[in-house]
């Protein structure tokens, strides 16, 4: 057998470095959105063809990121995050060489593949991490969407002001590359493996569908919500969707297991996701906008581009601090509290905006509840998505629930942007947003959060014991003591290098096709036992907080006797290994 063995550098880089990815994704998003309105002149078309900038990095970030989930089960979640992270800057480094707009187009859509990095980066941290570090490293990893959003538009609007505006292009290759560096450096390959093959149709029939059904709703109001046009790719998206969930269901490895989608933890987390999206982008559309107009309207705080940039950025800020609240929040409480608690913020941050738009330091204030609310909300998602499906169907899972977000985003750009348009001044033949226009879009926001807090009251409770690492972690508990009390395949011992025992230890059982066949935690003593499904080949991988990761091969023969499996851990992710 092929030993799947865990990188003997640790894990002691992998929080910071996978956060890091997502920032750059985040960074990557935002990029161009300080010249948005130059855009035409810069690349000498239409505005409506130039619009297609930003729609393709949409297209292709929502296509990418349940197929780079799944691959990342399948061939080893670290292998796809380098991918995504090469193609980006493959696509940055194509659009900092170009002023046509057909390649540009083409290099926005490669940038938009680094959106899988967030499911394989949580996918990553559930494979690898003890559990008392996970809460707060995907909660971290969560919301560094939010938080690469809000630092990046002051930079890139600074960048836009003083240099060359393609500079930005540079600048997101530059920092996929120290990403990529840090990642292999740093991040170990998971052990874990799905079982099967990729499903290539289900690729094919999924990417076909939110094409079809995003590219309305970004168009729409550019070419009528009742055009033939909008409503005949809606209905084809129909149609396409609903034959591509037939095959889906008949495949044996699906691209998507649309029966546990339908568990109803799974399925209203997902549709919690779609409203915590809508309220996100809500906010990042309309304040940047009232700080930016002229104080002349009678209501434009009449701010530059960079004060209108740092005055938002601490809505990415705030959810970046509420990572390590979430964790505490939920080891007691549980995710589903945390997120009911996160959305009953964002409700109050918009509700108070409707009243606070008369000054910069107002829209601080608001970016400041809003982020708490949000990151809040953004850090339970994954870990209730966790905490419903198999650790071998963490990518695909995860990258579900990101597209969730992403069709959250979508709808909300296409909503408030039809809102902002419909009530709009036109003065000198330039369309102004009026205050109505912002506060409806706040409006329509807080009715989104509404729908989003009824959907996480009607998610099933989750006992205690599974909040912080979720499923996985009370069934490691009720592994060690069966296994302890009956005869155990695997017993042993997990100590450090001196010899001293290691409590709290994870220690996981990878059978010979690569898929998790056990997990337990150690004692006080450092102690663990584990029972095997049958005979056979196996990999005992054990973790442990400030030591590096040890893998080791066994087999049991199928009888009553015991192997005694221990395993050393070196004292620091740095060291080498030491042999058990």
């Amino acid at each position: 057998m092929s030993m799947t063995t865990t990188h003997p550098r640790g894990i002691r880089g992998v929080v910071p470095v996978l956060a890091f990815s997502g920032i750059v994704v985040a960074v990557m998003q935002t990029l161009l959105v300080p010249v948005i309105k130059d855009l035409p002149a810069l690349l000498d078309t239409a505005p409506s063809n130039a619009t297609w900038v930003m729609t393709s990095t949409l297209l292709a970030g929502a296509v990418s990121t349940p197929i780079m989930g799944r691959l990342g089960d399948l061939f080893g979640k670290r292998r796809m995050l380098l991918a995504s992270l090469a193609v980006m800057v493959v696509g940055s480094l194509i659009c900092g060489f170009t002023d046509n707009l057909l390649v540009m187009i083409a290099g926005r859509a490669l940038q938009g593949f680094a959106m899988g990095a967030i499911p394989l980066g949580i996918g990553l941290m559930r494979d690898q991490l003890p559990r008392e570090k996970l809460g707060s490293a995907m909660a971290l990893m969560s919301s560094s969407i939010g938080v690469g959003g809000g630092l990046a538009l002051p930079l890139a609007a600074l960048t836009a002001q003083h240099a060359d505006w393609h500079a930005l292009f540079f600048g997101a290759a530059g920092l996929g590359v120290l990403a990529m560096a840090l990642t292999v450096v740093f991040v170990p390959e998971s052990p874990m493996r799905a079982q099967g093959t990729f499903d290539v149709l289900g690729a094919i029939g999924l990417s076909a569908g939110l094409v079809l059904f995003l590219l309305p709703i970004t168009k729409g109001s550019d070419w009528g919500w009742t055009s033939g046009t909008t409503l005949g790719l809606f209905a084809a998206a129909a149609v396409v969707l609903v034959l591509w969930g037939v095959m889906e269901l008949r495949v044996q490895a699906p691209l998507v297991d649309l029966r546990t989608t339908a568990r109803r933890s799974v399925l209203f987390t997902n549709l919690a996701s779609i409203m915590v999206g809508v309220a996100f982008y809500a906010v990042s559309l309309v304040l940047p906008q009232l700080l930016q107009l002229p104080s002349a309207t009678g209501y434009g705080l009449g701010q530059s581009m960079v004060v209108a940039g740092l005055c938002v950025m601490p809505l990415g800020l705030t959810m970046m601090f509420t990572a390590p609240v979430y964790a505490r929040l939920s080891a007691k409480y549980g995710p589903k509290t945390t997120l009911i608690l996160g959305m009953l913020i964002i409700a109050i941050g918009y509700g108070a905006g409707l009243g606070l738009m008369s000054a910069a330091w107002q829209t601080i204030v608001i970016s400041v509840v809003l982020g708490a609310g949000i990151g809040l909300a953004y850090s339970s998602l994954p870990a209730l998505i966790i905490g419903s499906v198999d650790p071998s169907e963490t990518g695909a899972a995860n990258g579900l629930n990101t597209l969730m977000r992403s069709i959250g985003t979508s709808v909300s750009s296409a909503v408030i942007g039809m809102v902002l348009a419909n009530t709009a001044d036109h003065v000198g033949g330039v369309a102004v947003p009026t205050m109505h226009g912002f506060r409806v879009s706040f409006l329509i926001a807080t009715g989104a959060v509404a729908i989003g807090l009824l959907f996480a009251l009607l998610l099933p409770s989750a006992r205690r014991s599974t909040t912080t690492q979720l499923r996985a972690s009370s069934e490691e508990d009720a592994n060690l003591e069966r296994a302890t009390r009956a005869l155990a395949a695997f017993r042993g011992r997990v100590h450090s290098a001196d010899g001293a025992p290691l409590a709290r230890a994870k220690v996981t059982l990878i059978d010979h096709r690569g898929k998790q066949a056990g997990a337990a935690l150690t004692d006080d003593e450092g102690r663990y036992a584990l029972a095997v499904p049958a005979g056979g080949s196996y990999v005992l991988a054990a973790t442990a907080a400030g030591h590096a990761p040890r893998a080791s091969a066994a087999a049991h023969h199928g009888d009553e006797r015991p192997v005694q499996v221990d395993l050393a851990l070196s004292g620091s992710p740095d060291g080498s290994d030491v042999p058990a």
